[in-house]
């Protein structure tokens, strides 16, 4: 059972890590709305649903009867889910403090944009958010890592 949690762990890391790679490649080369952005969040949702199948493993594993012997497991086992929520806000916030920051008061004051200045805030706030997104997934990366090396006593 040991060796599964392992597997489980370290699968949860590289699909985090394939996604966090993939998106901090996307913002460096400025291909926020292209082919790098629509295969990185395919890879992230990938990866937060491995995160989730592992919490859901391991709650199930508790729930049997089978705990590990380190504590500190679950810690990094369930952070992940906590850590895609939390990102999952700001996320969400990021285009709002693009907006701030240009002192448009909402989707009225950006239709009165000219195309050009509509598309280079739609390519910032797609940066900040996969920026913000790849950051989580590569925390996850840790996080899996740590699960994996705590994973005892199964």
């Amino acid at each position: 059972m040991n060796e599964a949690v392992v597997a489980g762990a370290l699968a949860v890391a590289a699909l985090n890590l394939l996604a966090g790679l993939d998106g901090l490649l996307a913002v460096w080369l400025g291909d926020t709305t292209g082919p790098a952005a629509r295969i990185f969040w395919t890879l992230l949702r990938i990866g937060q649903g491995a995160s989730l199948t592992l919490a859901v493993a391991v709650g199930s594993l508790a729930a049997a009867g089978n705990y590990s012997t380190d504590q500190l497991f679950y810690l990094y086992a369930l952070l992940p889910l906590a850590i895609s929520f939390l990102a999952e806000q700001l996320r969400v916030a990021s285009a709002q403090t693009v907006l701030d920051q240009r002192g448009l008061e909402g989707s009225a004051a950006v239709a009165q944009l000219g195309k050009t200045e509509q598309h280079e805030l739609v390519e910032t706030i797609m940066r900040r958010e996969i920026g913000v997104m790849a950051t989580s997934a590569v925390v996850i990366v840790f996080l899996a890592l740590r699960a994996a090396g705590t994973a005892h006593g199964f």
